[in-house]
């Protein structure tokens, strides 16, 4: 049995957990969406000076609702990457101090390894397991073959599909973030605006966003400029058709080339409703099984990072007090800092 102590701080939530035993006692989330609305993204150093207001307050609450105090905890798990440098190093540091004061074992976890690992809060995994990882910041077709096993066999050569969401969201005049009011508005519409896929790249399960959302972005600057009305709801449809199509055509293609067992979905993006309900029917009835997250698993917590440092404490995989963050840390690569 072990009490982890995670900390999350990849973008704009700062993130605290503790789980003993498998078992979630706290999962504090200070969100910074309000903050970053009017800028129609995130500002990372407003971010990461938020981080540092808020990661004092997180941590003394967590601790509250738990229960317990930093004697009891039996080891430190930290977001490590990927994200923004500024705002990991936040919460990095306020491991490392924990680590260092309470002389706790400090556990490197990568974010996206966070998102799949989150589906453990309602199933198990069973390999060879198909991950689609689809975020703000990241689009990944993973392929896992045991625990902590990881295979990037397809992913985004431009625009991640989150962001793209984010984008085509803000020329239709909608708030970010924008993956809800577009899987909103696209219940609505109709396809009925041409959209096409953009050219394949050269791998067989990558994508590319890039060109969709410029597609978008140019349809609708010009039907303004022509004086004709934008129907929302059917450029959503139309948008939300072809973003996710991309998805569900790799991702299919994947779970019969890897005879997989389970998908999960993992990200932000795993909450469109939209994708979960394409991919279940997808599935229903195949010998592949799916795993969805609950909606408070698929925005970023610290929670998702506990249950990979669960997973790490038992195999007494922990790092030195001089790690760094790496803003650009591909999951495939999840154990390289140990050769720096």
């Amino acid at each position: 049995m072990a009490k982890i102590l995670a900390i999350e701080s990849s973008c704009d939530e700062t993130a605290v957990a503790i789980t003993d035993d498998g078992k979630l006692l706290a999962n504090v989330v200070a969100t910074q969406i309000a903050v970053h609305e009017k800028f129609g993204g995130v500002m990372p150093e407003i971010a990461s000076r938020l981080h540092t207001e808020n990661i004092t307050v997180c941590l003394t609450q967590a601790l509250d609702e738990a229960k317990v105090k930093m004697e009891d905890i039996d080891a430190i798990a930290v977001t490590r990457g990927p994200g923004l440098i500024g705002c990991l190093h936040v919460g990095l540091q306020a491991a490392k101090t924990l680590a260092m004061l309470y002389d706790k074992p400090l556990i490197p976890v990568h974010h996206l390894a966070g998102h799949i690992y989150a589906n453990e809060y309602v199933g198990q995994f069973e390999f060879p397991l198909l991950c689609v990882v689809v975020s703000g910041g990241n689009t990944e077709l993973v392929v896992m073959r045991d625990e902590m096993d990881f295979e990037i066999i397809g992913e985004t050569k431009d625009d991640a599909i989150g962001e793209c969401y984010d984008k085509v969201a803000r020329v239709l005049g909608l708030p970010y973030p924008g993956g809800l009011p577009i899987d909103q508005h696209a219940k609505l519409g109709k396809h009925t605006y041409q959209l096409r896929e953009p050219d394949s790249p050269a791998g067989k399960y990558d994508v590319s966003y890039s060109g969709l959302k410029t597609q978008v972005i140019n349809l609708v600057n010009s039907l303004k400029q022509k004086g004709t009305p934008v129907n929302i709801d059917d450029m959503a449809r139309s948008f939300q058709d072809v973003a996710v199509g991309m998805i569900m055509d790799r991702a299919l293609k994947a779970i019969h080339d890897f005879k997989a067992k389970q998908v999960v979905l993992a990200g932000g993006v795993s909450a469109n409703s939209y994708l979960r309900e394409q991919m279940s029917k997808a599935l229903e009835g195949s010998d592949t099984k799916i795993i969805i997250p609950p909606l408070w698993c698929t925005t970023d917590n610290a929670a998702m990072i506990a249950k990979v440092g669960e997973h790490l404490y038992k195999k007494g995989i922990f790092a030195d007090l001089d790690l760094g963050v790496d803003p650009n840390w591909k999951i495939d690569h999840w154990m390289d800092f140990k050769n720096e």
